[in-house]
């Protein structure tokens, strides 16, 4: 057995959603001046539309795109394109994770279509040469429950007849996205900025525009994601009016975290703390025997939602409770000393640790996490026998 490690990390906040907040972050240094007041207030809207604007100004998210902010996370958000936009065309799900066999079961289940799959098993990314694009495409840029990320936009068409559908949440702010290829592009405040839950963000092209003009699904959309008012998209919504009341600290929390973003900045400097974050944690998986990346493939490895399998015959030989009870005494360890917060893997994915390398996460932090996994790990295996 190890030795209890002499540092921890100052910000042992590793959750993949909500994240690590930004460094030198405050309650209370946020506005409270309109607290209190009605989300139709114009000084509320036009606060509202200020972080749309910070929003495209961080992300780079091209004039051509419409911004809007939608209930639900990330999940309202691609619930309303796909109760909104899917069923003029043939559907296809690129579904590699927890949250694309979600999407794949919301069109198939709950909207009725026949959408054609697209899987692979954790850690894998399926044949992306498949993609059909005379149908709309909907599928995660990246796998926040895998840690498998698609490597490029090689595979999206730039003729494409249908809509290429992106659930973006864990790429957003942490990778670049390819504008002239991706015609929704969805994400949550919670992931890479570390904002609050409960907000969702739609990027929609001028395609995707065009068919919320012109298509009327013959399904009823509940008010929460309704995208369109008796003329079609609802232009009011790019210019900061709430589908349903939302909360204005919430807001002034995106605002501060873009604040922080464009200060430091910008959108290079965000891939560029996120692609140190991940280096970092990738040297140690290198040199430790016992953990390695879920995904095999170096190029299709997320760079946020790092996740990793044990390789260690010891855990290899439990079965698949006892491995589960494996991480959660390798979680309770960590938390027990506060040295590493939610460094579990999402509930559907296989045991083995998942850390959020994000932006809002620094390398220090990343670097004085590895001794404590190390001695969790050595614990938790000492206990098996």
């Amino acid at each position: 057995m190890i030795a209890k490690p002499d540092v921890k990390p100052a910000r042992p906040w590793f959750s993949a959603g909500p994240t690590a907040k930004r460094p030198g972050y405050s309650l209370a240094g946020l506005p409270q001046d309109l607290l209190g007041r009605g989300i139709r207030a114009p000084e509320v809207v036009e606060r509202f539309a200020h972080g749309l604007r910070l929003t495209r100004a961080v992300l780079e998210v091209p004039e051509s795109h419409v911004l809007v902010y939608t209930p639900g996370s990330d999940t309202g958000a691609v619930e309303a394109a796909l109760w909104g936009m899917l069923g003029a065309r043939p559907v296809q799900v690129v579904a590699f994770e927890n949250f694309g066999l979600t999407w794949l079961a919301d069109v198939k289940d709950h909207l009725g279509l026949e959408p054609e799959a697209l899987t692979a098993p954790w850690g894998e990314l399926p044949d992306l040469s498949l993609a059909d694009w005379s149908k709309d495409v909907v599928f995660p840029w990246n796998g926040t429950t895998s840690g498998v990320r698609v490597p490029d936009a090689d595979w999206i068409a730039d003729d494409r007849e249908g809509l290429a559908i992106c659930d973006a949440t864990s790429a957003a702010f942490a990778m670049a996205l390819p504008w002239d290829r991706l015609d929704v592009v969805t994400f949550s405040f919670q992931k890479a900025l570390g904002g609050e839950a409960g907000i969702g963000v739609m990027a929609l092209s001028p395609r995707a525009v065009a068919r919320l003009d012109t298509y009327r699904p013959d399904r009823p959309i509940p008010k929460l994601l309704r995208l369109t008012d008796g003329k079609g998209f609802d232009r009011a919504l790019g210019q900061g009016v709430a589908i349903n009341t939302f909360s204005i600290l919430t807001i002034e929390d995106w605002i501060d975290a873009l604040e922080w973003a464009q200060g430091i900045g910008g959108l290079s400097e965000l891939i560029r703390r996120t692609d140190a974050n991940y280096a970092a944690l990738a040297e140690w998986v290198a040199r430790t025997d016992w953990i390695d990346f879920l995904p095999d493939r170096p190029e299709i490895r997320s760079t946020t939602s790092v996740c990793l399998k044990f390789t260690d015959p010891r855990i290899a030989a439990l079965d698949a409770k006892a491995q589960k009870a494996f991480v959660v005494r390798f979680k309770a360890l960590l938390e027990g000393e506060a040295a590493v917060f939610d460094m579990e893997p999402h509930r559907n994915a296989p045991p083995g640790l998942r850390l959020w390398c994000g932006c809002t996460v620094e390398v220090a932090d990343v670097v004085a996490a590895t001794p404590w996994l190390e001695w969790a790990f050595e614990t938790a295996v000492g206990e098996l026998s």
